[in-house]
C-alpha cells in the first residue's frame, strides 16, 4: 500500500473520528491563564484537557521565574477552538485539578486595586477572597499581605482584581458589603478621574 493511500484511509476512517471531538472549522482564539505547581508533569497535565476537547495550542508563556501569591507558577496559554467547545475545555481543566485564573480573552477588561484592613487572617482570608471572586464577579490577580502584629492582629491586604469592563461600581459595592460583614475597612481606588 502506498503511504499516500494509507494517510487518506486513516483520515477518512470513522473510528478515528470517535477518538476526539469533531471540529466544524469555525475556530476562534482564546487565552487561558493558569497557576501551576512547580513539579514535573504539571504543564503536560494542564495541556492534555485542551487537546482532548478539541483545542489547538497557539502559544504557551510559562513564567517559571515568577511566583504567584499562592506560590505557584503563572502560565498563559493561547489556543483556538470552536466557540461551543471553549467552556468544555475550561471545565475539563478544572476537573483535572488545574487552577484556572482567567478564561477567555474578553472575560475581564479592567483591573482595580483595593486594600482591606482589619483582622484579615483571624477572619479567614481565603474565604474572603473566594467571596470577592464570587460576589464581585472578579478574579484575584495579585495579593500582598502585611501582618506586623502577627496573625491575631490587624493586617492589611492589597488585592489586584480583574473585572468586566464597566463593572467597577458594582464590584466595589460587593466588596464593601463583604468588608462590612467581616468588620474590615475597604480602601477603594478613585474611579473616573485621571491620575
Amino acid at each position: 500500500m502506498d503511504v499516500r493511500d494509507w494517510e487518506v484511509t486513516a483520515m477518512g476512517d470513522e473510528s478515528a473520528a470517535e477518538d476526539g471531538p469533531e471540529t466544524d472549522g469555525g475556530v476562534r482564539p482564546y487565552t487561558v491563564r493558569l497557576e501551576l505547581v512547580d513539579e514535573p508533569g504539571e504543564l503536560l497535565r494542564a495541556l492534555s484537557p485542551i487537546a482532548d476537547n478539541g483545542g489547538n495550542l497557539l502559544s504557551i508563556h510559562h513564567e517559571r521565574g515568577n511566583i504567584t501569591p499562592r506560590g505557584h507558577i503563572p502560565v498563559e496559554v493561547d489556543l483556538e477552538c470552536p466557540p461551543d467547545r471553549f467552556d468544555d475545555i475550561v471545565e475539563a481543566l478544572r476537573d483535572a485539578g488545574v487552577n484556572v485564573i482567567q478564561a477567555g480573552a474578553e472575560q475581564y477588561g479592567e483591573e482595580i486595586n483595593v486594600v482591606l484592613v482589619g483582622k484579615l487572617v483571624d477572619r479567614d482570608l481565603s474565604e474572603t477572597l473566594s467571596r470577592i471572586e464570587d460576589e464581585a464577579d472578579a478574579a484575584v490577580l495579585d495579593l500582598s499581605l502585611a501582618a506586623p502584629e502577627g496573625t491575631d492582629g490587624t493586617a492589611s491586604a492589597r488585592i489586584r482584581l480583574a473585572i468586566d469592563s464597566g463593572r467597577s461600581a458594582e464590584a466595589l459595592e460587593a466588596i464593601r458589603s463583604i468588608g462590612t460583614g467581616k468588620d474590615l475597612t475597604v480602601v477603594e481606588p478613585l474611579l473616573g478621574g485621571d491620575a
